[in-house]
């Protein structure tokens, strides 16, 4: 900017009050000598360098202006042009190398295939150590809401340990208007607390056991009113007209259900199970409060069942139930989930029993079916005897990584040693952290805000020392 403007200086300078005079002068001069071709084409050089001058003079002057002000945009008066810095991403003195293992049973890979181009993260963790283990995180610890996973990996719990490396999860309600923004489309247990109910996506989870597992998982949840007719319902979802859904502290702090239906406020009855909610269990419930207002208050230890109004209309077993009424509510699966303490959906199963599973192809040309085809920032998390694996690769970078079809991502998991795979939520939500870090590109250029994800955690000594006696009493 500072050559720019000295250039338009200089040329300026030439155009003095006293400079322009000499050439009127000069002017005069050769046009009173005569039409002689030679002084002719004299005064036609010496006009036309004059002009040249000039003209130089005013483009160098506004190209000066013109830059200047492109850097800047005025803000309206009385206020203060707002400075967001952009985030700076580490060093790459700072960056794990790939194939270092920057805890003791983790191994990073950086994976970058130049002709294609892709560039993958890989996570590598041995599943033998007692010291590492695996969760599931919700943004803010609730259903309701959002939160860039490193604001999620921030909100560890202590008591879980240390976060070592974290993806992002499932598929969820993106909607910043949506009342139920940040719901995750399918199951998530969270340290065997059930906080969302399968749905028709596919999911993994570890069994009782410790054993990797993916498949789809059926809900069989059921309220037994009191004549003994049962209702199935949702949970910590949006509630349709003509169903059930339950809510658990879980999912903020209130229902968010619209004002027409009605809510049953339900304290515990009896010695039973309670709060937090599990999967594969029996509650059996009292109703503490009716409420036709609905978007009850999740206070306390409670939970609400809520009745859309179509079925309150039609359901005499429903309209019936009163302050004192007993209802018994029943979280069974197929599988059966009792004592897993993390799960997860996601998109497809990729591998299944070491073989690539066959992709579920939409039948529509919409954006589902594209994603199946086409490359897009892919997560994935999978499994073998010994290994789990958090794979994420970036996308729609042409200079980058351009991101993978569904095949591809599963003959990469199979590349690695996946016996078994499912795919995530891809695309913008596409995130990998290690360390402190994010260490892929998001294709937006920052980390998207999502609902859920996966997480591994180094415990101490004392941490595996308590789970080891916590597992001997039976809890």
């Amino acid at each position: 900017m500072t050559a720019v403007n000295s250039s338009a200086a200089r040329a300026a300078s030439r155009l003095r009050p006293g400079r322009l005079a000499k050439v009127r002068s000069a002017a005069g001069r050769w046009a009173g000598l005569g039409r002689s071709g030679r002084r002719r084409r004299h005064w036609r050089a010496l006009t036309g360098r004059w002009i040249r001058t000039f003209l130089g003079a005013w483009l160098a002057v506004g190209l000066a202006v013109g830059l200047t002000s492109c850097g800047r945009r005025d803000a309206p008066s009385g206020q203060t042009q707002p400075q967001r810095p952009k985030p700076r991403p580490p060093s790459a003195a700072s960056k794990p190398a790939s194939g270092a293992s920057p805890t003791p049973g983790v191994v990073y890979l950086k994976d970058v295939v130049t002709n294609v181009p892709w560039c993958i993260q890989v996570a590598k963790i041995d599943r033998t150590r007692p010291d590492l283990e695996l969760h599931t995180m919700l943004a803010w610890g609730r259903i309701a809401g959002l939160a860039t996973l490193s604001d999620q990996v921030a909100l560890v719990p202590p008591e879980w340990g240390r976060p070592v490396v974290a993806l992002n999860g499932d598929f969820y309600v993106v909607d910043p208007k949506h009342p139920y923004v940040g719901d995750p489309r399918g199951l998530q247990i969270m340290d065997g607390e059930l906080v969302s109910g399968p749905t028709d996506q596919d999911s993994f989870w570890l069994d009782p056991a410790g054993r990797a597992q993916v498949g789809h998982v059926q809900a069989r949840f059921e309220v037994r009113w009191p004549d003994g007719t049962t209702s199935p319902f949702g949970l910590n979802e949006e509630r349709p007209p003509a169903g059930v859904v339950l809510y658990t502290p879980r999912m903020g702090v209130s229902t968010r259900t619209p004002a027409a239906g009605l809510e049953f406020v339900l304290e515990p009855a009896g010695t039973g199970p309670w709060l937090p909610l599990q999967a594969g269990q029996q509650y059996t419930a009292r109703v503490r409060e009716l409420r036709r207002s609905c978007d009850t208050p999740l206070v306390g230890d409670v939970m609400v069942l809520s009745v859309g109004p179509q079925l309150l209309a039609t359901n005499r077993a429903v309209a019936a139930v009163q302050v004192g009424s007993i209802l018994r509510l029943s979280t069974a699966t197929e599988p059966d989930l009792r004592g897993v303490r993390v799960a997860i959906s996601g998109g497809s199963v990729l591998l299944r029993d070491g073989h690539r599973a066959p992709l579920e192809v939409p039948h529509t040309l919409d954006y589902r079916f594209r994603s199946v085809f086409e490359r897009h920032p892919r997560s994935a998390v999978g499994a073998n005897g010994q290994f789990i694996f958090l794979v994420q690769v970036d996308g729609r970078q042409p200079r980058l990584s351009m991101g993978m079809t569904l095949k591809e991502l599963a003959e990469y998991m199979l590349k690695l040693g996946c016996k078994l795979a499912l795919n995530l939520d891809g695309g913008a939500s596409s995130t990998f952290w290690l360390e402190g870090q994010v260490l892929n590109s998001p294709c937006h250029g920052r980390e998207r805000e999502i609902a859920n994800g996966l997480v591994v955690v180094q415990k101490s000594l004392a941490q595996v020392q308590s789970d080891a006696d916590r597992r001997r009493r039976g809890g």
